[in-house]
């Protein structure tokens, strides 16, 4: 199966929280192409990479920032593929000059932000835009959601 999501980050100190994403695919069998692509350091690079995800044919784009956060963003201005933000805790703000700076863009340059440090929602929304186009995806993601209910009602058995 050829990759149809990307996963993207500024830095590779970005990967642990990024990494949890990757998990997810590979726990539904969904092919993923990871990569460093740094909007302040190789801003060059952002267009080289969506110019390179559309020729690829990838589907959607999850990008996981720290800081000032512009990746997400900066993506989103040179393609029209989906693009999901993940902010990362990277500074003392705790994340959330990241989640500002992702969730902030302008009208006519969308971005889907997650919750700081989400990649593994990151992942599992992508896979329901995976899903409008692929019927075992969406079954697996209601046996995902059903598998959780059936966790959630166990749980009660802690509290005996």
């Amino acid at each position: 199966m050829k990759a149809s999501v990307a996963i993207v980050m500024g830095s590779d100190s970005d990967w642990k929280v990024m990494k949890a994403a990757k998990d997810v695919f590979v726990e539904f069998g969904v092919e993923v192409h990871a990569q460093v692509v740094s909007a302040h350091r190789t801003p060059e690079d952002l267009k080289i990479f969506t110019d390179w995800a559309e020729e690829k044919r990838i589907q959607v784009i999850i990008a996981g920032a720290g800081g000032a956060a512009h990746l997400p963003g900066m993506l989103a201005s040179f393609t029209t593929l989906p693009v999901v933000g993940v902010p990362i805790n990277a500074t003392p703000l705790n994340g959330m000059d990241s989640l500002l700076s992702i969730v902030q863009m302008p009208k006519g340059i969308p971005v889907a932000t997650m919750a700081i440090d989400n990649a593994a929602n990151a992942a599992l929304f992508s896979l329901r835009i995976l899903g409008l186009n692929d019927t075992l995806l969406t079954n697996k993601l209601k046996d995902y959601r059903e598998s959780m209910k059936i966790e959630s009602r166990k749980k009660s058995e802690n509290l005996l």
